[in-house]
C-alpha cells in the first residue's frame, strides 16, 4: 500500500515542482535563441521608421481580404520609410532589413546633430527636400494637402493595447503559444498594412474626431496633382548625374514616367484618372524610392529643382506673349458664320428692283428734331444688335433715326438685312463710304498716312512679336471706317446733334435724354475713365515729346470714344476738323502716338469734353471679367470694347447673354449660314 501511495505522490510533485522550471527555462531560452529568418522577416514588418524613429505599426482589427479595397485618393509621401513602400513580393528580407538599417543610421546622425532622439517629425520634415521643393511649386500656402487619410499610431496602439488586456488566458496557457499569437497577429497586421500602404502617417497626432473629420476631407483633384509632382521629381532623378549611371533604374523610371502620363492624360480631378491611376501611383512611388537611395544629395535636387522652376518660368511667360498675340489675331479674323452672311445677303438684295431697294421714311433723315444716331460698321451682326437694342428701350422710335456707313463689300448686304429685317417704326439709312468724294487723301491727312507705304510696311511685312504694343497693329486702322467720327460734321452737314455708336455696344435704356442736355459749349459729351491710372493721359500720349508735354497734362483724366453725343453746331464754330487734320499731320511719323482714335481724339477735343455720368456708358465687357453686375444692370450702354468681343468664341460667356438676347438666330439667313448661340449664353 504505501509503495502505490508514494508513486502518485511522487508523480505530483514533479509535476508541480519541476514542470514550471522546465516551461521558465524553456522560455528564457527563447530569447537568447538566434532569430531565423523567419522571426527576422516579423520583425521588419512589425516595425517602421518615421523620420529616422523606429516605430511599431499600428495593430488594427483584421479585415477579409475580400472586403479589403483600394483606399480612395490614397498617396504616398516621402516621410513614410521604404518598408511602407515596398511591398514583400518586390523586396526581399535582406533588402528590408538593409533599408531599415540606413533609415536608423540617418537617424543616429540626426540625434548626434541635434541631440534630440524624440523629435521625429522635425527629422522627417527636415529630410524630405524633394517634397518641400515640389510642393512649394503646387501648393506654396497650404501643408501636405496630398495626405489623403491620417493614421494616429498612438491612438491604434491604445486601443491595441486595451484590447488585448480584456483577454483572459487560461492557467495552462504557455508563454510560447501567447507568443505565437502576438507574432501571428503581427503578420495579419503586417498584411493589412502592405495592402494599405497608400496611406500616410503624419506624425503623431493627438486630437479627437474633429481632427478625424478633418482628415477625411480629399480634395477632387489630390490624386491628379500627385501624379503631377511624382512626374516632377521622376524628371529630376533623370537628370541627376548618380542615377544617370544606373541603367537599370533609368529604364524602369522611364518606363514608369511613361506610365503616368499615360494615366493622367488631360485630367483635371480624380475621377476622370483611369482605374489603374492608382496602381500606376503605387509603382511609380516604388521607383522613386529607388531612386532616392541612389541619389540622396539633398542639395543637388534642390539646385535642379529650381533650374527646372527657371525654365518654367520662362516658357510661360513665352506662352503669355504668344497667348496674347493669337488673342489679338483671333480678334481680327471673321468666324466663317460672318462672312457666310455677308455674301448670301448680297445675292438676295440684287434679286430685288430698284424700288424694293429703297428704305421707308426717307425724309426724316435730315430732320434736326428728331434723334439721329451715327453707326460706322462693316460687321452686320453687330449693328443689328446696336439698333434692335436701342428701338427695344425707345420710349418713341418713330423719333429715332439710324444712319448707317459701311464699307463697298457690306454695302448691299448691310441694306438687305434692315430691308428684310426693319426696326419697329424707327428709320435706317444705309451709305457707302466710297460715295463720300469729298474724303480723299488731299482732303485727310490721314488717308494719305494709311496708304503710305511705311504704313503697309508695318502691318504686313514686320515681324508681328517685333512691337510690344500689339493691339495697335490691327490693320482695322488702315480703313477709314475708324476714321469716320471726326467727320461728323461733313457727314450730316444738315443735323444740329449726333449720337455716335459703336458697333460694339448694346443699349439698355432710353436714350432720348441725351439730346435735350446742354453741353455748356462743349463739343462732345464723354464718360471719363480715368478710374485706374492706365487710363490717363500719358497712357496714350508720348510725353517724352516737346509737342505733346507743352500741351497737354499726363495727368489728365482719359475718356472713351463708344457712345458720345456731338453738337456739331459747335464743332463748326470751333473748327474741330482742322485741329483733327493739324495734329495729323505732326504725327505723320507716329512720334506723338501709336495709331489708333482715342490718342488723335483725346488730342482734338482737349478741353473740349462734357463729363457726362458713369452710368450712361460702362466699358469692359470686352477685356474685363470683373466688371460689377450692378454697373451693368444700371448703365444705359454696354460697351464690349477689347479683343472678347460677344460674337467671337473668345469672348467672356457670363457677358454674351446681354449681346445675344438681341439676336434672332431662327432668323433664315442666320440658320442658312449656321450660326448659332454660343455656348454658355
Amino acid at each position: 500500500m504505501k509503495m502505490k501511495f508514494r508513486k502518485p505522490v511522487l508523480f505530483l510533485l514533479l509535476v508541480t515542482v519541476l514542470a514550471p522550471i522546465v516551461l521558465y527555462t524553456d522560455t528564457l531560452a527563447s530569447y537568447f535563441t538566434p532569430p531565423s529568418s523567419r522571426t527576422e522577416f516579423i520583425e521588419d514588418l512589425s516595425t517602421f521608421t518615421l523620420g529616422g524613429d523606429v516605430r511599431p505599426l499600428n495593430l488594427l482589427p483584421q479585415e477579409s481580404s475580400t472586403l479589403l479595397k483600394e483606399p480612395p485618393g490614397n498617396v504616398y509621401s516621402e516621410n513614410s520609410s521604404l518598408s511602407l513602400s515596398n511591398t514583400s513580393d518586390t523586396l526581399s528580407s535582406e533588402d528590408a532589413r538593409k533599408a531599415r538599417q540606413l533609415t536608423e543610421a540617418e537617424s543616429m546622425k540626426h540625434q548626434a546633430a541635434t541631440g534630440n532622439s524624440n523629435d521625429g517629425i522635425e527629422v522627417a520634415m527636415n529630410g524630405n527636400r524633394i517634397s518641400q521643393v515640389t510642393d512649394s511649386l503646387h501648393e506654396p500656402h497650404q501643408m501636405d494637402k496630398t495626405s489623403l487619410e491620417l493614421v494616429s499610431a498612438e491612438r491604434s496602439e491604445g486601443r491595441a493595447t486595451d484590447t488585448s488586456s480584456k483577454k483572459k488566458t487560461s492557467p495552462t496557457d504557455s508563454s510560447h503559444t501567447s507568443d505565437t499569437t502576438s507574432a501571428k497577429t503581427e503578420i495579419r497586421q503586417d498584411q493589412r498594412t502592405v495592402q494599405t500602404s497608400g496611406r500616410v502617417v503624419s506624425g503623431e497626432t493627438a486630437g479627437g474626431k474633429g481632427e478625424e473629420q478633418n482628415a477625411q476631407v480629399v480634395p477632387p483633384d489630390a490624386r491628379v496633382r500627385q501624379l503631377k509632382d511624382q512626374l516632377i521629381r521622376g524628371k529630376v532623378y533623370l537628370s541627376l548625374s548618380a542615377t544617370r549611371n544606373n541603367p537599370h533604374f533609368i529604364r524602369e523610371l522611364r518606363l514608369r514616367i511613361k506610365e503616368v502620363q499615360r494615366a493622367l492624360g488631360e485630367a483635371s480631378k480624380d475621377s476622370e484618372l483611369p482605374r489603374n491611376a492608382y496602381e500606376k501611383l503605387k509603382a511609380m512611388e516604388q521607383t522613386l524610392a529607388k531612386g532616392k537611395q541612389i541619389q540622396d544629395d539633398c542639395a543637388t535636387i534642390v539646385k535642379k529643382l529650381r533650374a527646372m522652376l527657371h525654365s518654367a518660368e520662362e516658357q510661360l511667360r513665352v506662352h503669355k506673349k504668344q497667348t496674347l498675340y493669337l488673342t489679338h489675331l483671333t480678334a481680327k479674323t471673321l468666324p466663317k458664320g460672318l462672312h457666310c452672311l455677308p455674301l448670301r445677303l448680297s445675292t438676295e438684295y440684287f434679286r430685288l428692283n430698284s424700288s424694293q431697294q429703297r428704305f421707308p421714311n426717307q425724309e426724316n433723315l435730315e430732320d434736326p428734331k428728331l434723334y439721329h444716331y451715327a453707326l460706322f460698321s462693316d460687321n452686320i451682326l453687330a449693328a443689328a444688335v446696336v439698333i434692335n437694342s436701342t428701338v427695344s428701350h425707345a420710349k418713341d422710335p418713330s423719333k429715332h433715326v439710324f444712319h448707317i456707313v459701311t464699307d463697298r463689300l457690306n454695302y448691299a448686304a448691310m441694306r438687305m438685312w434692315f430691308l428684310a429685317n426693319p426696326p419697329q417704326h424707327a428709320t435706317v439709312d444705309v451709305q457707302n463710304v466710297e460715295e463720300f468724294t469729298w474724303l480723299n487723301s488731299s482732303y485727310s491727312p490721314v488717308l494719305k498716312q494709311l496708304a503710305s507705304q511705311s504704313m503697309i510696311d508695318y502691318y504686313f511685312r514686320s515681324r508681328a512679336d517685333s512691337d510690344p504694343n500689339v493691339k495697335f497693329r490691327n490693320p482695322k486702322y488702315l480703313s477709314i471706317m475708324n476714321h469716320l467720327r471726326f467727320y461728323l460734321p461733313e457727314i450730316f452737314p444738315k443735323l444740329d446733334k449726333v449720337l455716335f455708336l459703336d458697333d460694339d455696344i448694346v443699349v439698355q435704356k432710353d436714350l432720348s435724354g441725351l439730346w435735350s442736355l446742354d453741353l455748356k459749349g462743349k463739343v462732345i459729351g464723354v464718360v471719363e475713365t480715368c478710374g485706374e491710372s492706365f487710363h490717363r493721359f500719358d497712357r496714350y500720349l508720348n510725353f517724352s515729346n516737346p509737342l505733346i508735354s507743352k500741351h497737354f497734362d499726363p495727368r489728365a483724366c482719359g475718356w472713351a470714344f463708344g457712345m458720345n453725343i456731338f453738337d456739331l453746331n459747335e464743332w463748326r464754330r470751333q473748327n474741330i476738323t482742322e485741329v483733327y487734320h493739324s495734329w495729323q499731320n505732326l504725327n505723320h511719323d507716329r512720334q506723338l502716338w501709336k495709331l489708333g482714335t482715342l490718342p488723335p481724339g483725346l488730342i482734338t477735343f482737349w478741353k473740349r469734353t462734357y463729363a457726362l455720368d458713369r452710368s450712361w456708358h460702362v466699358l469692359g465687357l470686352g477685356y474685363n471679367p470683373n466688371v460689377s453686375q450692378k454697373d451693368i444692370q444700371r448703365a444705359a450702354v454696354i460697351h464690349y470694347n477689347g479683343n472678347l468681343k460677344p460674337w467671337l468664341e473668345i469672348s467672356i460667356p457670363k457677358f454674351r447673354d446681354y449681346w445675344s438676347k438681341f439676336v434672332d438666330y431662327d432668323q433664315v439667313f442666320l440658320r442658312e449660314c449656321n450660326i448659332n448661340k454660343l455656348a454658355g449664353t
